[in-house]
């Protein structure tokens, strides 16, 4: 079932910039990796999403419900965490979370308890007082402490120590377990490689491919075949590099990273 899904959006700038007649969907208890740089287009993607953009042609529904004409009840069923965070500087962190609670009217099922403790937050002190990646932290409780079934990320370990990040992976690694349904966009390669079912790169405003990571890994996958002198040589070879040894011929799998399959589509150059 498609849980959200993106058809045909237009969102024209000017100037080349925003996103051009793009469509993908994520299917219920998928996690999606939305990569890109900035400026090809993610966050103008998922702020149609959340009903914060009109779409100029196209549509953009999540559990069947239109983001734009049905906002209010979309965004009922999401944990969002947006690519820069503005809080209420005056509030403290134990204020923004209840207001919060009561904005969403979190009953007993708030996790909010579990989520400080697992990212060591420690709420009382001024939001405007707080570091970056201690807010970071305080949006990602947010997020997640009315347990959605549907979460919007985008950017969401940004500021956050290496720690943090691998905390943060396996919080999602567990939600995505549950059934939820996941769209993370990141800058991140091993945090999307590790929790993330399917990958769309987007270039320009434009997606350039959508597949699974299995697939993409698959597709940019490449084959040696290297002659040795002697069948010992060869075998010593193929322990070395892993390599398959018939003879005195070894075939050598190469396995390339997902940044380097993203720079692939991107020609390494400056495509912001």
């Amino acid at each position: 079932m498609n849980v959200i899904k993106i058809e045909n959006l237009v969102c024209d700038y000017g100037g080349g910039k925003g996103v051009f007649n793009i469509s993908f969907h994520v299917n219920q208890g998928e996690a999606f990796g939305f990569l890109g740089p900035n400026g090809a287009g993610k966050t103008t993607t998922i702020r149609h999403l959340m009903g914060f953009l009109k779409p100029q042609s196209g549509k953009c529904s999540i559990d069947s419900l239109d983001c734009w004409s049905e906002r209010d009840k979309v965004q009922v069923k999401l944990g969002y965490i947006p690519g820069e965070i503005n809080f209420f500087d005056d509030m403290s962190g134990t204020e923004f979370l209840k207001f919060i609670t009561e904005y969403r009217k979190i009953g007993a099922q708030s996790r909010k308890e579990e989520l400080l403790e697992l990212f060591e937050l420690d709420p009382k002190s001024k939001i405007k007082k707080m570091s970056k990646g201690t807010k970071q932290k305080l949006g990602i409780v947010a997020a997640f402490m009315h347990d959605p079934d549907i979460l919007i990320l985008d950017e969401p370990t940004s500021g956050l120590d290496p720690l943090m990040q691998s905390k943060f992976v396996s919080l999602v690694a567990k939600e995505k377990e549950h059934g939820k349904t996941i769209l993370m966009s990141s800058h991140i390669f091993e945090e999307v490689e590790r929790t993330c079912d399917r990958i769309g790169i987007i270039r320009k405003g434009k997606m350039i491919t959508v597949d699974s990571s299995v697939t993409l890994h698959e597709r940019h996958t490449h084959s040696y075949t290297v002659t040795l002198e002697n069948e010992a040589s060869a075998k010593a070879f193929a322990a070395d590099f892993d390599g398959i040894c018939s003879g005195v011929k070894v075939t050598v799998t190469t396995k390339q990273s997902l940044e380097e399959i993203f720079m692939n589509y991107y020609g390494g150059g400056k495509n912001d």
